[in-house]
């Protein structure tokens, strides 16, 4: 795990949350996917937490299968107070533990992974999902269900930068559908118990997070195009490359969701994300390569039979309801972002795809 995530980066984030983070003193947590992408950092920030800023230790149990989890992925640390169980999710899980939070962050996000595992994203989101809510309604937990964007489909115009109370332009059958509505699904289970059972749930849509830590054969835009950068090929882009997106540097993202964790409102949903710029893909390309300070070759391509399309046209978050709710503030400029992933990257990706 040598450099696969950035010290500095965990270290800014618990400077970001310097203002609620002794509310996890003493708590008991279970992060479901704390192998992912995302789980990793908050492994790191709870491990950083009780080294350094909480005067009870928080006790975390860990589970993820590592479907998807990569070598880094598959590599456990071994952190005091912080135990990992191989487990699948849509398999119920029993604890003799007390436990304050769920955050269930299992999930298969990468298109290219969701279209080889389709029952499997399905499963994890649905079974999965109400598993956890039954353990939290036994142990009175709260739980933080990790939604996706994708939930909002391909919005129009009139609803771009997108609120949380849009009700999204989603197909039931297409290429992303197993994702998409498998998302939409555990929002829906998350609302029954919260509203059926009390239950205190929270749901939380990422917009396009990145940063040190995503794996070289994720299959996602930046990953795939600094791999592609390093080994000297030309980039493929998918479509028109006229697709619209919005980055939100991990840091960022982070602390917005420890936020949620913290002092989400009791059955709310959360954009995450950061809604400036809004971008295509090949304007994309364009920052990438002025940071780079050379040309970047790609060629506009067809969608491959392994990654799906049917993607929305335009993605952008309104955070209005996050900053209003719970101070949530994205600080990293895109540049920014890029310049610390793209050196990352260097580091660590060996550009061979």
């Amino acid at each position: 795990m040598k450099n696969f995530l950035l010290k500095e980066d965990i270290q800014e984030i618990l400077v970001n949350i310097n203002d609620i983070s002794a509310s996890f003193s003493g708590k008991k947590v279970l992060l479901t996917g704390g192998r992912g992408f995302l789980g990793r950092y908050f492994m790191e920030i709870f491990n950083l937490l009780n080294e350094t800023v909480l005067n009870e230790k928080m006790k975390v149990i860990v589970l993820d299968n590592l479907i998807t989890s990569g070598k880094e992925g598959s590599e456990i640390p071994n952190y005091k107070n912080i135990e990992f169980i191989n487990h699948n999710v849509i398999e119920p899980f029993k604890t003799e533990s007390s436990l304050d939070y769920i955050i269930h962050a299992a999930g298969i996000a990468s298109p290219y992974y969701y279209r080889a595992y389709p029952l499997e994203t399905l499963e994890v989101a649905i079974n999965g999902t109400q598993n956890m809510l039954k353990l939290a309604r036994e142990k009175s937990a709260n739980l933080i269900f990790f939604s996706s964007s994708e939930i909002y489909g391909d919005p129009d115009s009139k609803n771009i930068p997108t609120k949380e109370s849009y009700r999204g332009n989603v197909s039931c059958q297409g290429p992303r559908a197993c994702y998409d509505e498998s998302k939409r699904v555990g929002e829906t289970l998350c609302n029954i118990y919260h509203s059926l059972y009390g239950v205190h749930t929270n749901t939380i849509r990422p917009f396009n997070v990145f940063g040190p830590g995503m794996q070289e054969t994720d299959y996602r835009v930046l990953p795939n195009f600094t791999s592609r950068i390093k080994g000297k090929i030309p980039l493929q882009i998918y479509g028109t490359g006229n697709q619209t997106r919005t980055f939100c540097y991990i840091t960022d993202a982070m602390e917005g969701f420890i936020r949620v964790v913290l002092n989400g409102v009791p059955g709310e949903a959360y954009n995450i994300g950061n809604p400036n710029p809004e971008i295509s893909v090949i304007e994309l390309l364009e920052k990438m390569s002025d940071i780079l300070n050379k040309k970047v070759e790609y060629n506009l391509v067809g969608y491959p039979e392994s990654y799906p399309a049917d993607e929305p046209n335009r993605r952008c978050p309104d955070i209005i309801k996050a900053n209003n709710q719970i101070k949530y503030n994205p600080k990293i400029e895109l540049n920014e972002g890029l310049k610390r992933f793209i050196n990352w990257s260097d580091q660590v990706y060996l550009g061979k795809q």
